[in-house]
């Protein structure tokens, strides 16, 4: 099968094209480039050929060929859709419904989506399931629910989209990430032996291991066609469940002398508990290797063998917002996101 990933030189992408090439499979990438500076360590032995392109401007002529597409190249996390709103409605909504319209259009039959657990927002009920109500409180979650809204009716015989609701991702990746919540916390714990919550950390999260995601999407790109056309699947295990002062504790029982405290601030809004019970029934070897107390060895088990500093840990490519503001005080990208001529 000819596979094209959008973002292969971001988080999930960097880990996602092997597994497909180790399978079989034919992988190209597409990706605009904006966190090339972001490369921790060397983890791949293999990886894609890959177009330097903005999702905007792909045509169909970089579709032919292509029997499935996994698209996750958008403005990714909540602070970088409220540094511009505007632009993340272009690129994450239009851009990715544009996309798929150009695959249906181009014969491309399979279409994944990276969606995310965050369109649930504020639950109020207990594990939230696919069929719940969506509750978006950002920008990028807002996003997220206008693409599953508009690309399901594109759905057809000759077209297949399936939707990958992701719980918060967490672990190594050599384009990796500090700000996602239990990256962020074993780089504190890492770099200054401390944990200083401002919060109580009673809000709920799901976390799932970016080697779990990429497990999901290889296994629904190769499932039979009946089971994942135009379904969305919350991608995680239901015992990955956690309160943020859960995660903090584990963090801090891995790292050696690692000191923890909590603030008394009042919960984030943003709390729920998600069920995967229909991931792991209905798609076929879906199940999850990781949970966070793993997550977190890996990372003191990697920052010990690169001997990782503070410096590294700060640095603008780990750090989606960041670096997103260096380019555009530099203006090495204009006010639409674009690479400046």
């Amino acid at each position: 099968m000819k596979i094209l990933v959008t973002g292969t030189e971001g988080y999930l992408g960097s880990l996602l094209p092997p597994l497909f090439i180790e399978r079989g499979h034919e992988v190209i990438g597409v990706d605009t480039g904006f966190y090339k500076v972001g490369w921790l360590y060397n983890g791949t032995q293999v990886t894609a050929k890959t177009l330097t392109k903005d999702i905007r401007h792909i045509t169909s002529e970089d579709l032919q060929g292509v029997d499935a597409i996994v698209h996750m190249a958008e403005l990714s996390n909540d602070p970088t859709g409220q540094l511009a709103p505007h632009i993340t409605y272009e690129i994450n909504h239009k851009g990715s419904v544009r996309l798929a319209k150009l695959a249906k259009e181009a014969g491309v039959r399979r279409f994944v989506y990276m969606s995310s657990c965050s369109v649930y927002g504020v639950a109020t009920e207990g594990d939230v399931t696919e069929e719940s109500a969506v509750n978006p409180q950002t920008a990028y979650a807002e996003c997220k629910t206008l693409v599953e809204r508009d690309v399901k009716p594109l759905a057809d015989d000759d077209f297949s989209p399936t939707f990958m609701r992701n719980a918060t991702a967490f672990g190594a990746s050599p384009r990796m990430r500090f700000d996602i919540v239990l990256n962020n916390l074993a780089g504190l714990a890492w770099t200054t032996k401390e944990i200083k919550m401002i919060s109580d950390g009673t809000p709920w999260r799901p976390l799932v291991h970016a080697l779990d995601i990429c497990k999901a999407i290889v296994c629904a790109v190769e499932a039979p066609r009946d089971i994942v056309h135009n379904q969305i699947f919350n991608v995680g295990d239901t015992a990955n469940n956690y309160r943020v002062k859960e995660i903090a504790q584990i963090i801090a029982e891995v790292f050696p002398d690692c000191k923890l405290s909590f603030g008394d601030q009042g919960a984030d809004n943003r709390s729920y508990r998600v069920s995967f019970e229909k991931i792991n029934t209905v798609l076929p070897g879906f199940k999850c290797d990781w949970n966070a107390q793993r997550g977190a060895q890996q990372l003191y088990d990697l920052f010990l063998q690169i001997d990782m500093t503070e410096d590294v840990f700060l640095h603008r490519g780990f750090t989606r917002l960041k670096q997103l503001e260096y380019l555009i005080r530099t203006q090495q990208i204009d006010k639409d996101f674009f690479w400046s001529k």
